[in-house]
């Protein structure tokens, strides 16, 4: 009996270590298995043969999908003024029918923020059939002129790429390098005298510094740099209580802070008047 029972710890010995050993294999083996599956996929999808079967893999995981209802069925967009429906669809990729698995929002969103009117979008796959579109579209502000040509911008001063400006040849006309970023500020300047801003048809930046505006397309207001704001009112007070703007008047000067300069149309010199000449009489001789 003694010998049976000093053999059984050296049994146990012997069993903690292949336990420890099993242990040991795994931890160091999975490791290993999982690297070389990983590797040997990635170089399974490199080959022309393995991206064809993820491909058809691809699918049929969409085609069954659809098959359990996983489709697009509604298609739900608000922020929607300007761009059209199609637009919006052909950029999402999808129409009712489409496996709704199909549809990536990242690149929906990279396609939607392309487009010209579309500031920012973000779109939600609802599972199981509804997509969501939210638009924050861009809103004209103005038309800008410089370096020769003409665009649309936003209130931010971002050009809008419109082809046909036709559609918004009433709104004001902001010309000079710099005057985009600027033209939101000068806008909600005007703004507060709507009556006078209803007139202004163009400002041109000046030295990036101030502005001159054009009234009813004839009368430049030269503002100052400083207080243009105040200029700005001073220059509603006026129109108020004398209607400067409707004697013929060229320009007005507002740029010194202690008088207001007035340039008026000049006058056309009038002709001297012309008498008819007659035949002298004849001389009696």
């Amino acid at each position: 009996m003694r010998g049976v029972r000093a053999a059984t710890p050296v049994r146990r010995r012997r069993a903690g270590w292949t336990g420890h050993l099993h242990r040991l294999a795994w931890w160091i083996g999975a490791p290993a298995f999982l690297a070389a599956a990983v590797y040997g996929t990635a170089l399974f999808s490199h080959s022309s043969f393995g991206q064809s079967v993820l491909r058809e893999a691809s699918s049929r995981v969409l085609r069954l999908s659809a098959a359990i209802g996983l489709r697009v069925a509604d298609i739900r967009v608000e922020g929607r003024e300007t761009t059209d429906r199609e637009t919006i669809l052909d950029a999402l990729g999808a129409r009712p029918g489409t496996p709704i698995l199909a549809v990536d929002p990242a690149r929906a969103k990279q396609q939607l923020e392309s487009l010209p009117w579309v500031r920012s979008a973000l779109i939600e796959r609802r599972l199981p059939d509804t997509l969501y579109v939210r638009l924050v579209e861009r809103t004209p502000l103005a038309l800008w002129q410089h370096s020769g040509k003409i665009e649309l911008i936003d209130r931010t001063g971002a050009v809008i790429p419109v082809s046909h400006l036709d559609q918004f040849a009433k709104l004001p006309l902001v010309v000079g390098e710099d005057a985009a970023s600027h033209a939101s500020e000068l806008l909600a300047m005007l703004a507060s005298e709507p009556d006078l801003a209803s007139r202004v048809t163009a400002a041109v930046q000046v030295g990036g510094r101030r502005w001159n505006l054009r009234i009813d397309n004839s009368i430049d207001v030269l503002l100052p740099a400083d207080d243009p704001a105040g200029a700005w009112a001073d220059l509603a007070r006026l129109q108020r209580s004398s209607a400067i703007l409707k004697r013929d008047v060229q320009a007005i000067d507002m740029r010194l802070p202690d008088r207001l300069v007035v340039r008026v149309v000049p006058e056309s010199p009038k002709e001297a008047p012309t008498t008819k000449k007659g035949r002298l009489p004849a001389k009696n001789t």
